[in-house]
């Protein structure tokens, strides 16, 4: 076994291997403590402090991504020892020698080469931080501080997550090819003058697709509504330069990605998350049917359950409004009476109450609307707890045919224009 390892040692070129793969164990190892020994202490003191900034920086992964710089750093600093290179000569080497073909040469080009590739992603490394943070500061703001609402700081952070990034990128390309920063950014300018004319669509698309992605406009599945391209449906595909949306009528539509920066469009994914979809519409009521119910019409309409006690109720407050304004021989209008559109409402607002697939947590009304050429305009406004499209006809379908069926038992009808039959019955025969 001595022998064994004594042959390894003359040898450089079994050396500089089994040096190689001892700093790959080294780096794995030091990966491996990074990850279950100082990220498990940082998530349990987080979780014992009262401070919430730490669980925001443990939310947005911010030690996770730090603890990749710990093999970096010992494959940047242990590659000279694995590869038989003396400190002295890395720090001398002129340069990357991609021509050299001795043992020497090799070994040196080598360790410049790993070197720079561990520099490099350390850089990378610490701009994901910088962005963790900047995302985590973000979310202690919109937490702590009343104003974030009205003034949000989310822009601002990343303008600064922007410039870091980009910063973050020059380093790296600095570092690999071994050029000072202030002489590569001398070039830059025309480099990306001349990118930036032959690539604008390309350039557009990919600020586009960050602030999508960032802001969480859109993702697949969500139905998006975009008038202004004829796109109604949902989304099947988030490319770098388009958005396919599947319309309704099973075509497809594509639209560029900044057409999502530039452009309005409505997403419905609110309306799924909430668990509630929208009824909004109305009953046009003939107000030449629109009376004070007389006495008859009031016991009539006890009949209904529901209508019993607040017919009841409503007469008792009727009474007393009355008494308290004194008497007034002779002069109907002064007086308080029931109407049939009010006891109406009343009756519609009960039943979408105690409907079961109307959502009871969501808005519900029942409200008149200003009285038009085409009557007087009676909404119901609530939210259907079933979002599926079909299902959600269904109810509203219901709904309504009960509602419209239910109009002539208050003396009530639903307003509708003459017909072509209408004006041929009024004819003179």
């Amino acid at each position: 076994m001595q022998d064994f390892l004594s042959s390894i040692t003359a040898n450089p070129w079994l050396r500089a291997v089994g040096g190689v793969l001892s700093l790959i164990l080294l780096a794995w190892a030091t990966n491996a403590v990074a990850r279950r020994v100082f990220l498990r202490l940082v998530q349990r003191v987080a979780s014992r402090t009262q401070s919430t900034w730490d669980d925001r920086l443990v939310e947005r992964r911010v030690f996770h991504k730090l603890a990749n710089v710990a093999p970096a750093l010992v494959t940047y600093v242990g590659i000279g020892w694995a590869l038989g290179v003396g400190p002295e000569l890395l720090a001398d080497a002129p340069g990357l020698d991609l021509q050299a073909t001795s043992r020497e040469g090799l070994a040196l080009a080598g360790a410049i080469l790993v070197r720079r590739v561990s520099l490099a992603w350390v850089v990378i490394v610490l701009g994901t931080v910088a962005g963790g943070v900047l995302h985590a500061l973000n979310d202690i703001y919109t937490e702590s501080y009343a104003e974030a609402k009205s003034h949000p700081i989310k822009g601002y952070l990343q303008v600064v997550s922007l410039v870091l990034y980009v910063m973050a990128g020059i380093l790296v390309v600095s570092i690999l090819a071994d050029l000072n920063p202030v002489v590569f950014l001398s070039g830059f300018g025309a480099i990306m003058a001349i990118v930036m004319l032959v690539f604008k669509d390309t350039i557009l698309s990919l600020v586009a697709s960050i602030q999508i992605m960032s802001n969480n406009m859109i993702s697949l599945g969500d139905w998006v509504e975009m008038p202004q391209a004829n796109a109604d449906g949902d989304v099947i595909d988030i490319a770098l330069h388009t958005v396919k949306i599947q319309n309704w009528d099973k075509t497809i539509s594509s639209i560029p990605t900044h057409k999502f920066i530039s452009e309005s469009f409505q997403n419905w994914r609110g309306m799924t998350e909430s668990g509630g979809r929208r009824i909004k519409r109305a009953i046009h009521i003939d107000m030449s049917t629109i009376h004070f119910l007389s006495n008859e019409e009031v016991a009539q309409l006890s009949r209904f359950e529901f209508l019993h006690d607040y017919l009841n109720a409503k007469q008792k407050e009727l009474d007393v409004a009355n008494a308290r304004e004194g008497p007034s021989e002779g002069v109907v209008p002064d007086q308080r009476r029931l109407t049939n559109v009010g006891t109406f409402r009343a009756y519609v607002l009960h039943y979408l109450h105690n409907h079961p697939t109307i959502h009871q947590d969501l808005t519900l009304l029942v409200r008149q609307l200003q009285p038009g050429p085409q009557g007087l305009p009676l909404e119901i406004y609530c939210f259907s707890n079933d979002t599926n499209w079909g299902n959600y006809e269904n109810v509203q379908s219901d709904i309504f045919d009960h509602l419209i069926a239910t109009l002539p038992e208050f003396g009530l009808e639903a307003f509708q224009e003459p017909a072509g039959s209408d004006l041929k019955a009024l004819r003179p025969s």
